[in-house]
């Protein structure tokens, strides 16, 4: 049966062609991607400062990124919510509005992990 997306080399290249595609989108559509995305850029040399090993500068680094993967999933879930339908309804208020805590919770793993390098480099 023939694979919708092909096989082999040229699906991990159609793979790789959608993945670009959604940051482009998301860039150009999404104000808190480019605002997370930007402070991930910037948290690069403070981290590289910051902390005290390969693996704490790898940590400090993944929570950022973690902050992207669920803003990418939040904006995935109001763009088919918004495609849905955009009149107000309870339950694409819901999945909105969860959506945006789970970015907050990861926002909150970063001020935790953050934190603790501070704390542990200056007391």
């Amino acid at each position: 049966m023939q694979k919708p997306n092909g096989t082999g080399v040229g699906r991990i290249i159609k793979a790789a062609r959608c993945c670009m595609q959604g940051f482009a989108a998301s860039w150009k559509f999404e104000s808190a991607f480019r605002q997370e995305a930007t402070l991930t850029l910037l948290a690069i040399p403070f981290a590289a400062w910051l902390a005290s090993s390969v693996s704490q500068f790898a940590l400090l680094m993944a929570v950022w990124c973690l902050v992207l993967v669920v803003e990418l999933l939040n904006s995935a879930i109001e763009s088919l919510t918004d495609r849905v339908g955009l009149e107000r309804h309870e339950l694409s208020g819901r999945a909105k509005d969860m959506g945006s805590a789970a970015v907050f919770v990861a926002l909150v793993i970063v001020a935790l992990v953050w934190g603790a390098a501070l704390w542990e480099r200056f007391y």
